[in-house]
């Protein structure tokens, strides 16, 4: 039975390593999939992801005119999976095109992304993400200041001093963004 899966995490948790594993196993059984990509998402180029660690794949940019459903719907071959990364960057009509994906083409989908941006607040797409998903998992990583979990996002600037104002989209990797704790968020040791 195919379901929408939304897994969420902070700034290091593995997203897009996890995205390109499970494209990976799914295309070692031969089983094709489709991965998407938001295209404000620049950090490397439109249309690739890339890991941290080194990984980089191609994936279909998603526009704001980008129809999801008729992109899957009309794919040769029939995929067996959806994938999408950095799914917080969708907009509420793609993510109601997703919920078709799986309702009406049987198809299971899966989203990764952020929950909340570094002001705590929830993207548009991650908001609908927790509202549609069938399954929701949060991925763990570690504080970058201490040991606990991170469930936060703290923006920085180029020396390094926390930014807790501003747009709420800015595209940046470790440079710009460290995962943190709640304690760590509010009373960064910097």
């Amino acid at each position: 039975m195919a379901q929408l899966f939304y897994k969420h995490g902070a700034m290091n948790s593995g997203k897009s390593i996890e995205i390109l594993k499970v494209a990976h196993n799914y295309e070692e059984q031969d089983k094709p999939v489709i991965i998407f990509t938001p295209s404000i998402d620049t950090r490397d180029e439109i249309g690739y992801i890339s890991s941290r660690i080194g990984l980089k794949r191609k994936a279909t940019a998603i526009y704001g005119d980008t129809n999801l459903y008729e992109l899957v719907k009309d794919h040769s071959p029939k995929p067996y999976c959806v994938l999408i990364d950095e799914v917080q960057f969708l907009k509420k009509e793609h993510v109601l095109q997703l919920t078709k994906i799986v309702d009406e083409l049987a198809i299971p989908v899966m989203g990764f992304g952020l929950k909340n941006d570094f002001q705590n607040e929830l993207f548009e797409g991650s908001r609908y993400m927790l509202i549609y998903a069938d399954k929701i998992e949060e991925m763990k990583t570690i504080c970058w200041f201490c040991h606990k979990k991170a469930i936060m996002n703290l923006r920085v600037d180029e020396n390094g001093q926390p930014i807790y104002t501003g747009e709420q989209i800015h595209i940046g990797g470790n440079d710009s963004y460290y995962p943190v704790c709640r304690k760590c968020h509010a009373n960064p040791p910097l």
